[in-house]
């Protein structure tokens, strides 16, 4: 174990704690956790726990420039791991302790949502655990699909008869339980490489946690949970949407499309380096024009000439190239809401988080196409959080910790992943630990 003074100051030494946001009350696990965000730009580990008040304490934090992964999933095996071991060997560091296992964000798979109604025969006695979960599977095997794994069943409510609204229905008399699922399912084969690439890096899964989902436990604030907001996460390689009302998430959504796009768009229409494409965005980036646009110079260095032949080009031509792509993402967002029926739901308010809504302009472009009331998303409620780490592209990494602590999970005392953990993706795991 390396001595503390060689890893520089501690976390409480770099870091402000938020407490602006008042803690919502949850049954809450201490932890320790470890989390592991794993991005098409980054890869991030957080080590942390929950304090006897309910706050979360970040203890290690690490992160990594992403390789192997593209739009989620991962695409270079040796790539991936070296950049996962690097983040969690910084993060183990700087907390002192070593991890066996971590909650992994779900991006890979094509993630997909669905709502289920499910009835269970109760027979006039009263509803026992056991029923909530045999509503459970029976949601699970009606959206078991060819090549796809249930990562999600979580319920959002109940009806025991005729009466509906009911939180929790163990204890309730009744003939038939009626209960209202959403199951969030990905693809079979992304997840047993994501699994084959833990394993490498001698990482169980402790649990896999929707990306939007994650996102949306960590920017939200409990009033909007409860009257409805939509989050939206503009990741690197994807955006993503969450729709949160009464207190559960109802809705998720995966776009094929992110920050790296406008990126790639900037590159490709100017004839510059992506490097330098991404700096150009960084420092001059916007999706609203101003007067004095046409008059600011931008220097450009071109693709295979000389170092000292740089082309200017005006600002108003970097505006024209990068609006147009994030307008795309907004008008598929919409598409998203409107084909899922549940718009109305997610209330009248928006969340942008994520590294591309730090894009001059995208919270005003996004109130005008969505018509709906935005606001900016950071990573709240949390102490011990290096300042470099509150920023919207850190929101999926601390949700991750708020799920493993108990946040967004309901009856916490029913374990409903037991029989997923023992399926395919727990005995894929321990063969790939025996084997490696």
């Amino acid at each position: 174990m390396n001595d503390m003074s060689r890893r520089g100051p501690s976390l409480e030494r770099q870091s402000k704690p938020f407490v602006d946001e008042p803690v919502r009350p949850r049954a809450v696990r201490s932890g320790p956790f470890g989390v592991l965000d794993i991005g098409s730009t980054k890869i991030a580990c957080l080590i942390g726990r929950a304090e006897s008040d309910g706050r979360l304490r970040a203890l290690g934090f690490g992160w990594q420039k992403g390789r192997g992964v593209k739009s989620g999933g991962i695409v270079d095996l040796e790539e991936a791991e070296r950049a996962i071991r690097a983040a969690v060997g910084q993060a183990e560091d700087m907390a002192d302790t070593r991890l066996k296992s971590v909650v992994v964000n779900l991006s890979c798979g094509q993630p997909e949502s669905r709502l289920f109604n499910v009835q269970w025969p109760v027979d006039g006695r009263a509803v026992t655990a056991e029923d909530v979960k045999r509503v459970v599977r029976e949601a699970r095997m009606r959206a078991a699909s060819g090549g796809r794994e249930t990562i999600h069943s979580l319920p959002l409510s109940f009806s025991t008869d005729e009466t509906p609204g009911v939180i929790d229905p163990r204890g309730l008399f009744c003939e038939t339980l009626t209960a209202q699922l959403h199951v969030v399912d990905a693809g079979n084969t992304a997840l047993r490489t994501l699994a084959a690439c833990l394993s490498r890096c001698e990482l169980d899964i402790s649990a896999l946690v929707s990306a939007p989902m994650a996102s949306g436990l960590a920017t939200l604030v409990g009033d909007e949970r409860e009257l409805g907001a939509t989050v939206i996460d503009m990741g690197g390689g994807t955006t993503t949407m969450a729709v949160f009302a009464e207190g559960q998430l109802l809705h998720t959504a995966q776009l094929p499309v992110g920050g790296m796009h406008v990126t790639n768009d900037i590159a490709r229409m100017l004839s510059t380096s992506v490097a330098h494409a991404e700096r150009l965005k960084a420092l001059y980036g916007n999706v609203q024009g101003s007067p004095d646009d046409e008059r600011e110079l931008l220097p450009v260095p071109q693709v295979g000439e000389d170092e000292h032949h740089i082309a200017k080009i005006p600002r108003s031509l970097l505006i024209s190239v990068i609006r147009p792509r994030v307008e795309e993402i907004f008008e598929m967002v919409k598409d998203r809401l409107e084909t899922s029926g549940l718009g109305r739901a997610g209330g009248n308010r928006v969340v942008l988080t994520g590294g591309a809504s730090q894009l001059g302009g995208v919270r005003e472009l996004a109130a005008q196409m969505l018509e709906r009331h935005v606001r900016l998303g950071k990573p709240n409620a949390m102490t011990g959080l290096p300042d470099s780490a509150t920023a919207p592209n850190f929101a999926t990494l601390a949700g991750l910790l708020h799920f493993a602590t108990g946040d967004g999970q309901t009856m916490h005392d029913i374990d409903f992943e037991t029989e997923r953990t023992t399926g395919w993706l727990g005995r894929f795991v321990n063969i790939l630990k025996d084997r490696l």
